[in-house]
């Protein structure tokens, strides 16, 4: 695998002012890391909306994953793949993607401290970008929850078709879940093997008391109105 500087660029050194926000979808990244905007006054970074804006910058020597999913229709990888070739075809366990979030970050305010909310970094591409390891947590939920926040997310067709077009939502739901199972598991391993936190979200603590929890690890005061 490439370096993390040939996938795109590095930062030279830890980012000291940023915290992290990973793991699996469905876990309530986006929930936590607004409500951390919210009371906390921390800057969040979209790592989700971000990947729109790299797959403009990416090229087929450099970033070949990335780059194949540039120009297809919605859907497409998906209906031609198993959950298995998904996974394995993914930008992000790749290390694709790492580069260009860390030329993001690089070159964003540094005045208060950013939270990224990004699903597509693995914790041994993250490790060299951590000041330190408290700075970071991996939320993964259980299949169930997942199962029931992913049901709820694309009951809506337009968004249903907006991810998959023409293809039947039940068949490419099921093809995610497997898909987003090997993503957990992957985290999970390559944790446990470099010291970083996994919190098992499975809808029973509130988002608020994940919200407090984190903020304490992650150093926060109160934001000032």
């Amino acid at each position: 695998m490439d370096s993390m500087t040939d996938r795109g660029g590095g930062t030279g050194g830890p980012l000291t002012h940023v915290r992290w926000i990973a793991g699996g979808t469905g876990a309530g990244k986006s929930t936590v890391a607004a409500a951390l905007a919210e009371r906390y006054g921390v800057r969040v970074y979209d790592g989700d909306r971000a990947e729109h804006r790299w797959l403009a910058r990416c090229t087929p020597d450099r970033h070949p994953h990335l780059h194949a999913a540039r120009d297809r229709p919605p859907g497409a990888l998906w209906a031609e793949r198993s959950p298995q070739e998904v996974f394995a075809g993914m930008a992000s366990l790749q290390g694709e993607t790492v580069g260009f979030l860390a030329e993001d970050l690089a070159a964003a305010p540094s005045d208060r401290i950013t939270v990224v909310d990004y699903f597509g970094i693995l914790p041994g591409h993250l490790l060299p970008l951590l000041h330190r390891p408290d700075h970071a947590v991996f939320l993964v939920p259980t299949a169930g929850f997942r199962a029931r926040k992913l049901r709820e997310r694309y009951a809506d067709p337009a968004r249903a078709r907006a991810n998959w077009g023409d293809q039947d939502p039940e068949a490419m739901l099921a093809k995610r879940l497997a898909r987003d199972a090997l993503w957990d598991d992957e985290v999970r391993r390559q944790a446990r093997a470099h010291g970083l936190d996994v919190i098992t979200v499975d809808g029973h603590t509130p988002a608020a008391d994940i919200t407090r929890r984190l903020a304490g690890r992650f150093g926060l005061e109160p934001a000032r109105r």
